[in-house]
Formats: structure tokens, sequence, C-alpha cells
């Protein structure tokens, strides 16, 4: 059974992300959806991204797309804890926001409990090369091994 702390930080989570794409993203939609990202080559970072996406009944978020790029990348769970860490782990990368800071607030006084776990994300994000801020819609055909190699991103 879900806690209270979990039920409040994906409800803020809910209200938060209309304001958040008005505010703060100006990147397009990709339009695309998972049957397109599931053509891609088995090992490719849309294909996988497609497999994450239909294993949790998601569909692509327009103009939040990254996000679930990084969830791929890192291999982070959808858990509250967990994209607390992977905010933190962006944050040791270099990704500076407004909405970051926030999150990072209210997630890690929700979750303090989890700590431990923020900072050892918040290091591996400074170990990996700046990912952060890639364009992933022109690297959906690369597969992911390489990308998570080259970049340096070590699973949380």
């Amino acid at each position: 059974m879900k806690t209270l702390r979990y039920l409040l930080l994906e409800r803020l989570y809910e209200w938060s992300k209309v304001p958040y794409k008005l505010l703060f993203k100006q990147d397009d939609a990709w339009g695309i959806s998972v049957n397109q990202l599931l053509q891609y080559a088995p090992s490719s970072l849309g294909y996988h991204l497609g497999c994450f996406l239909l294993s949790h009944n998601f569909t692509p978020e327009p103009q939040l797309e990254d996000h679930d790029v990084f969830h791929v990348l890192t291999t982070t769970s959808i858990a509250v804890p967990d994209e607390i860490a992977m905010q933190w782990l962006l944050l040791g990368n270099g990704k500076r926001s407004l909405y970051l800071f926030i999150v990072l607030t209210v997630g890690t006084t929700l979750f303090i409990d989890h700590f431990k776990s923020f900072i050892k994300a918040f290091k591996r994000g400074k170990k990996a090369n700046r990912f952060y801020n890639l364009n992933y819609l022109n690297l959906l055909t690369e597969p992911l091994t390489d990308l998570q190699h080259t970049l340096k991103i070590k699973p949380l």
C-alpha cells in the first residue's frame, strides 16, 4: 500500500507537468509513438525506449520525452525514491533548473530515509560525461550500450 508521501509526490508531479511544459520546455514534441520506437533496431536507444514505455503502459509525454530516455540510459525504475535519485544524478551531471531544485527539495524532504542513495546517484552523475542536455531524438538509432559506455553512465 502506498503511503501518503508517495501519493503526495505523485500528485504534485501530475499537477506540475502542464505549468512546467509551458514555462520551461521550449523543445518541440518528438511526435513518435511507442510502435514507431519499437521499429528501431533491437540494440538501439529508440527500441529500448519503446520497450520501457510499453512495459509501463506509458505513451511518450510530449516535450518531456528526455525524461524517459534518462530512465533508459540510467536503468532507473519508476519508483518514487528512484525518480528522486535520478534527479540527483542529473544535478550531479550539471543540470540546473528551478524545477529540478523544487523536485529535489520536496522529494528529499519526503524521502529523507533514502538520502544515502541520493548522494550515491549525485556522485554517479558527476562521474558521467555530460548527457542531460543532449538531443536524444537524433540519437534514437544509436546502440544503447554504446551510449552508456561513451557517456560513462553507470546504472543506479
